[in-house]
């Protein structure tokens, strides 16, 4: 469990046993692949909007803005003149808008929070309630249904027997490991989280880089409010509702320290099968969501004891490796290092 290998190789093992469950309790009804492609369909908005998630917690902050933000941007998405628009031109404006709104309004979260020097838990707060309410104004407390045929037919279609809206988390998570492990927007990000003010004396500017990354949490909310477009064809101020937990749980589970300084795109897309997974399964055999949402308040619980141990006996080991040799006795009783 100290390695980020061991921690993925814990997940995996959580999840087939998950899966063993889901299997004993429901039979073929889990494991077909129908079954299949239903929880990796439903885990795709979530994974998409965690994968944003993860760089923000990566670098030592905190986003609880994100599924008013999804909501609001279905919303805008959805306008008549929006989707008039699209109709004249081309469907992709409708993905456009949702992702220039939600990225603007992540750069406010990014700007108040790095510029105004409010603390990321009340300013995402804030931001959550705000945006939730612009939502409910702008769609006049209605649902918005999405008129645009193109736009239904590409986001709810296959692509070789698998769903769009998957490919599109595929899509999401590989560029998401790629600007975290191998660019410097990433090495930049999990500097920030490690240790803020030696990241600046390094030379990185912490505050226009914190701004990117609550600028990219609001990107993927926005094209995760597309995502959710394309699973209900309609935008309302509803969507998105407590997804923000769902998001942050997953990031946690996967392995990312909520203290930043490390973040991991894989352990957070196992953390969003493996809740996505556990629904599956209640649902499969029935079960109560009241049962579902006290299961994984112990998971996420279990989850962040597990963080606490380790990030607890990071420092010991390290200054354990940096202890000097230890002392040898010389014939004439002098000490030699």
């Amino acid at each position: 469990m100290g390695s980020s290998g061991a921690r993925s190789i814990g997940l995996v093992v959580a999840l087939l046993l998950l899966a063993l469950v889901g299997y004993i309790t429901a039979g073929e009804r889990f494991a077909s692949v129908g079954n299949l492609l239903v929880i990796l369909r439903f885990a795709s908005v979530i994974g998409v909007v965690s994968i944003g998630m993860t760089f923000v917690i990566t670098s030592g902050g905190i986003d609880l803005s994100v599924g008013s933000v999804l909501g609001l941007t279905s919303v805008v998405a959805t306008l008549s003149w929006v989707q008039a628009f699209a109709n004249e031109t081309h469907w992709i404006v409708m993905v456009l808008v949702a992702m220039v709104a939600g990225m603007v309004v992540g750069l406010i979260n990014g700007l108040v929070i790095a510029y105004g020097g409010v603390v990321a838990f009340i300013a995402t707060l804030a931001t959550l309630v705000a945006a939730r309410g612009l939502a409910e104004l702008l769609a006049n407390r209605t649902t918005q249904i999405v008129v645009v045929s193109e736009f239904k037919s590409a986001l709810s279609g296959n692509l070789l027997g698998i769903p769009v809206l998957i490919w599109m988390f595929a899509v999401v998570v590989a560029l998401g490991w790629f600007l975290l492990n191998r660019t410097t927007f990433g090495r930049r990000t999990v500097a920030i989280g490690g240790n803020l003010e030696a990241a600046r004396l390094a030379g990185i500017n912490v505050k226009r880089h914190l701004v990117y990354v609550y600028g990219l949490a609001g990107l993927t909310a926005g094209f995760g409010g597309v995502m959710m477009l394309g699973r209900t064809t309609a935008g309302t101020s509803t969507h998105g509702t407590l997804l923000e937990l769902d998001a942050i749980a997953a990031v946690v589970v996967g392995g990312t320290l909520l203290i930043g300084g490390r973040g991991s795109i894989m352990g957070t897309v196992l953390g969003v099968l493996l809740f996505s997974t556990l629904t599956n399964v209640f649902t499969q055999n029935n079960m109560s969501t009241s049962v579902q949402a006290i299961a994984k308040g112990v998971i996420i619980v279990g989850a962040v004891m597990l963080q606490q141990r380790f990030a607890n006996r990071a420092p010991k080991k390290l200054a354990a490796e940096m202890k000097m040799p230890a002392a040898t006795t010389g014939t004439a009783g002098t000490t030699k290092l």
